[in-house]
């Protein structure tokens, strides 16, 4: 299993990167993307309509308490990835990280409580440059799911590749 776990959503603030967040989850094939803060039913509907349209089981789910959620994956045997720029760099790890069967990735939003920091297996750097946690998710599943298929069976519609233009049809 793979697993994404974003840090206090904030509805006013985070809506877009939220979202984008578990679209970029969905899209490089994790199952699924717990977030804390605020409820948000509205960033849920449109993980779940991309589902209708373009497939897959990608799951959404609001936790109250995340500490509780990582002790608890933890117990069940998965291993923690905390991103963040303060930590060891994905060239070192990122062979280890590819091996590992359940994981929980953790990308946070405003400051992130030092409890991730001792909680986690690994605080990966993507980079040691200030950027987004999106796009360091992006990269880390990427290498994960290097040569890989990014497409769901169950699909009602398939975006497909173009030199110009949109090109979307109904998979055969």
């Amino acid at each position: 299993m793979l697993e994404i776990l974003r840090l206090t959503h904030r509805i006013a603030r985070d809506k877009r990167i939220s979202t984008h967040l578990g679209l970029t989850a969905r899209a490089f094939l994790a199952d699924k993307m717990y977030y804390s803060g605020e409820k948000d039913s509205s960033l849920e509907s449109s993980i779940e309509k991309i589902n209708k349209k373009f497939g897959g089981q990608f799951v959404i789910e609001h936790v109250k308490d995340p500490v509780k959620l990582v002790k608890e994956k933890k117990v069940h045997g998965y291993k923690i990835i905390h991103l963040t720029v303060y930590g060891l760099s994905i060239k070192t790890e990122l062979e280890k990280i590819k091996k590992l069967k359940n994981v929980l990735i953790v990308v946070g939003s405003e400051h992130v409580p030092f409890d991730f920091y001792n909680l986690a297996d690994i605080n990966l750097s993507i980079t040691n440059q200030p950027h987004s946690e999106l796009s360091a998710l992006a990269i880390l599943l990427y290498e994960i799911q290097k040569n890989k298929e990014f497409f769901y069976k169950d699909a009602l519609l398939s975006i497909q590749p173009c030199k110009l233009g949109k090109k979307v049809k109904k998979p055969i």
